[in-house]
């Protein structure tokens, strides 16, 4: 099968490397896009991006690289707002419980599936092609629900009961501090938390997605099956580069 779509491929658990992109700069979208990345990580949560930004980064990455949005919460107004530009999946920070799973995907999916509110933007065409994007939407974009407090980790089991998940993606950073060690995520505590929510992710059949610094970060949890890879952010990329360079020379 070919020309597969990002959630086609997501779902079968293909290797999907990516970054986080923070910065409105169309310049690195494109270096982004050019290097190879299977798909981007916009973040709406933890950074100035605005809506506009986040469509003006979709425009530039075009079919080179997948987009994902992260909204920065559960919040009907932005979900619906990032789902209209027409991203390849959206990413839910901060799900606790299968209360707010399902209300997540209901606010991801059209009716009758869920409550999506029906208008007419990037995603559609501007009109032109809305009937094709309703009718396939439900479908073709992805949904991923971020695990990343020790209360999710307690509820995982109930979770991944929801239907509509693509995809769970733990967030170390954020469950470390939940568990009262911030950025102690090689701590055994922190460990054993993502074992467990893997484990019960992979009994249910759901890929799995996690963040790391570098390259090196990431390695060991690609061996052991994680598939949905995020490696580094844009100013944290830049910044080691400029500092390797001063290291070197002076």
């Amino acid at each position: 099968m070919t020309n597969l779509s990002f959630k086609q491929k997501l779902v079968r658990s293909d290797l999907l490397i990516g970054t986080i992109v923070t910065l409105p700069a169309p310049e690195i979208t494109e270096i982004y896009s050019q290097a190879g990345f299977d798909w981007l990580f916009i973040d709406l949560e933890h950074s100035t991006l605005s809506i506009k930004d986040a469509q003006a980064i979709l425009q530039t990455a075009g079919e080179k690289a997948a987009c994902l949005i992260r909204v920065p919460s559960i919040d009907e107004a932005w979900i619906k707002r990032v789902l209209d530009i027409g991203p390849a999946g959206i990413i839910i920070p901060q799900v606790k419980s299968a209360e707010e799973a399902k209300l997540a995907i209901q606010l991801c999916k059209y009716p009758p599936e869920g409550l999506r509110s029906v208008g007419l933007a990037r995603a559609h065409e501007y009109g032109e092609k809305f009937q094709e994007y309703v009718a396939s939407a439900n479908n073709e974009v992805a949904v991923v629900l971020q695990i990343e407090h020790i209360d999710a980790v307690h509820n995982i089991e109930e979770i991944i009961k929801v239907p509509g998940i693509d995809s769970l993606f733990i967030g170390p950073y954020d469950l470390s501090a939940s568990m009262g060690k911030t950025g102690q995520v090689t701590d055994p505590e922190i460990q054993n938390a993502i074992a467990h929510v893997k484990k019960i992710a992979e009994e249910a059949n759901i890929p799995l997605g996690i963040f790391g610094a570098s390259a090196d970060a990431v390695k060991a949890y690609i061996e052991e099956g994680y598939s949905l890879i995020t490696v580094g952010i844009d100013t944290m990329l830049i910044a080691k580069t400029a500092k390797d360079i001063v290291n070197a020379l002076k």
